[in-house]
């Protein structure tokens, strides 16, 4: 088999001072491979190793790195340890250089804020002190439902220092989304801002917040970040102005140390019941995790600066936060349309803050690319030097348009991919081995992973399950309140091997590929493929933007593939659905011609850019959407609805509806 040559190579002078590089000539280790096997032979070397790289603060020095007798899922980190996660991502960090940016925010009307590490230092400590007057202390849930703006930062380092449970929320989320998770994990404060700007446009999000919390009266109090009117006053008795947990008056608060097993942030979790689960993270798994991936495989340095484009209320927030701060970086907020108001919005902002890492999802990246020459960077982004992505499989084009038009051919592409449950990452790219478009290196160090196949072997060219057959640092500690759900979610497939839930392949050369969520592959005649390879058919040499596949049942076959698909701009849309056809039988063969294509306004996706495949396929054949929590355009399921009711103008020639070609 002759395999493509790699489209990107490392740069030696860039390889040799990377962060990763230095870690492996401490401890011995030839190469990326190496490294890899010997830590998941001996993970209690790895990660004591890697906790005193990083330079992890212990106010109590832990006696053992793990126990599994509890159980593997359950297994218990740093016996004996005590610590702070606020102690390694701030106070060492102000004690070292208290004038070194720790945070950059903007909003989508160009207003920023920065904090140096001495400024947020002071200003975590008098919102952690308001927190305190208000009953926030050790075990108490607090809700996070704002803006990705500093504030948002700064509350959660504060219950990082109360050692309090903080429960970051999406902030497009509707009442009874937000109501949902208060009251499993019965916060007794939320946090909230009276809105945000989106596309120019003020977005209300504090009537939200208080139709979610009207009959929860646990929640005692609501504290408000008054981002669009500053001067608003409070409309009821448990209402707080933010301003008001800023008052200097009063003790300070001291910061608590912990175990490292008790519960840092609750991160929900979409289920395909409707019910969200609340991942457990605790102060020894998710901050530690996202130093490793920022300084593993991102190669982020002291000094830098990292802006991603996402949501606190998705794991990459806290990771952003955590990550760049655990580091000694800035993290960079930006709150707004990443392509308002034009397509080259977010190079705009990353140049004018000097961003040197940038993260943006392949879903994203395809909304610029079909914007043509209008989302291309102005000018080169002179600071950047990393490109990472996360949250769906890449096709090559887009790929291959972030590397050429934003990389300049040269920036790597650190693929990631992970999950809420995960911490960080399970698999990654890194400065040190060669990448394909999509490709990851491989596990994350530390990351025991496979791909197996139905037999529970590992497997090499085939597509497989991604598999973790070993605990890792920074897998959730469990589901909150309910840790029969997590063992039947991950772990009662196979005897201790952890399930996630995703396709998978390795290639000959060793290069691993996501190939998109395992409840979502179709199969045909007995022939499995996963919808990210239909939908890259569907946009190879067609007028075809955005492309979504899905399995409908047939009789004969089992299951059909559908294809609905977004038109480019100016593009005939009556010519799509025969191009698609073509294009997809001749890249994956005949069985996986689609029985249907579909042109369709836009594709109903999250918040963050995920394809919601479940729901167009379940609303498509009139069966229940399921959680729609994080949808963020509920109007994108109309015209899906509609299609699956009757014959279609926009299939094409004998394949309308549900009829099978």
């Amino acid at each position: 088999m002759t395999l493509p040559a790699p489209a990107w190579s490392p740069d030696p002078e860039q390889a040799d001072a990377s962060a990763l590089r230095r870690f492996m000539d401490a401890h011995d280790c030839a190469d990326y491979p190496t490294l890899c096997r010997r830590a998941a032979q001996d993970p209690a070397w790895f990660w004591d190793a890697l906790v005193k790289a990083l330079g992890i603060v212990w106010s109590t020095p832990y006696a053992r790195v793990m126990d599994t007798s509890p159980g593997i899922p359950f297994t218990r980190w740093f016996l004996g340890g005590r610590l702070n996660a606020y102690e390694s991502a701030v106070v060492r960090h102000r004690q070292a250089n208290p004038d070194r940016l720790a945070l950059i925010g903007e909003t989508e009307s160009g207003a920023t804020r920065t904090l140096s590490y001495g400024a947020l230092e002071r200003e975590v400590e008098r919102v952690a002190a308001g927190l305190r007057r208000l009953g926030v202390g050790r075990g108490v849930a607090v809700g996070l439902y704002l803006p990705l703006v500093v504030e948002n930062a700064v509350a959660l380092l504060a219950c990082t220092k109360l050692v309090a449970i903080a429960v970051p929320l999406f902030s497009g989320f509707g009442a009874e989304a937000l109501r949902q998770r208060l009251a499993d994990a019965d916060a007794k404060v939320l946090l909230t801002a009276d809105g945000a700007s989106r596309r120019g446009r003020p977005v209300a999000m504090k009537p939200i917040a208080e139709r979610a919390i009207s009959d929860l009266p646990h929640v005692e109090r609501l504290v408000v970040v008054h981002s669009l009117e500053p001067d608003a006053s409070s409309t009821s008795q448990r209402e707080v102005a933010w301003e008001e947990l800023l008052r200097s008056d009063g003790p300070a608060v001291p910061t608590e140390a912990m175990a490292p097993d008790e519960p840092l942030m609750l991160l929900y979790t979409s289920g395909t019941t409707g019910r969200p689960k609340g991942t457990v993270h605790g102060h020894a798994g998710l901050p530690i995790k996202a130093a490793q991936d920022w300084s593993l495989a991102m190669d982020f340095k002291a000094g830098e600066r990292f802006l991603w484009v996402t949501d606190m209320g998705w794991v990459m927030g806290p990771l952003l936060v955590f990550g760049s701060l655990m580091l000694g970086g800035t993290a960079v907020l930006y709150d707004g349309a990443p392509d308002y108001p034009d397509p080259s919005r977010i190079w705009s902002v990353a140049e004018r803050h000097g961003v040197t890492h940038l993260g943006i999802s392949p879903t994203l990246t395809r909304v610029l690319m079909a914007a043509g020459q209008r989302a291309e960077p102005v000018k080169p982004l002179a600071a950047l030097r990393v490109l990472s992505s996360t949250g769906e499989p890449w096709t090559p084009e887009a790929w291959t348009w972030l590397f050429e038009t934003v990389g300049d051919s040269r920036l790597p592409i650190i693929n990631y991919s992970g999950g809420t449950e995960c911490g960080g990452g399970l698999v990654g790219g890194n400065v040190l081995t060669p990448a394909k478009p999509g490709s990851f290196a491989g596990p994350l160090p530390g990351v025991d992973a496979a791909v197996f196949n139905e037999a529970a072997e590992p497997v090499i060219g085939e597509v497989g399950e991604l598999v973790v057959r070993q605990p890792y640092l920074g897998m959730t500690i469990g589901f909150w309140k309910d840790p029969q759900r997590y063992l039947e979610t991950y772990w009662l497939r196979w005897p201790n091997v952890w399930v996630h839930g995703d396709w998978a392949m390795i290639d000959d050369d060793g290069l691993w590929y996501i190939l998109g969520r395992s409840d979502d592959t179709i199969k045909v005649a007995g022939k499995r493929v996963g919808p990210a390879e239909v939908e890259a058919a569907a946009m190879d040499g067609t007028e075809v933007a955005e492309a979504a596949a899905v399995g409908v049942p047939d009789p004969i076959k089992g299951q059909s593939v559908v294809v609905f698909a977004v038109a480019r701009p100016s593009a005939d849309e009556r010519n799509i659905p025969r191009a698609v056809s073509r294009s997809v039988e001749q890249s994956l063969g005949k069985p996986f011609k689609p029985a249907a294509v579909h042109v369709i306004p836009r594709l109903p996706k999250t918040r963050n850019g995920k394809i919601l495949r479940r729901v167009i396929r379940n609303v498509f054949l009139g069966d229940p959407a399921g959680d729609l929590s994080s949808i963020d355009d509920m109007g994108s399921l109309d015209p899906i609805r509609t299609l699956g009711q009757g014959p279609q103008p926009n299939a094409s020639p004998g394949m309308g509806g549900r009829e099978i070609s």
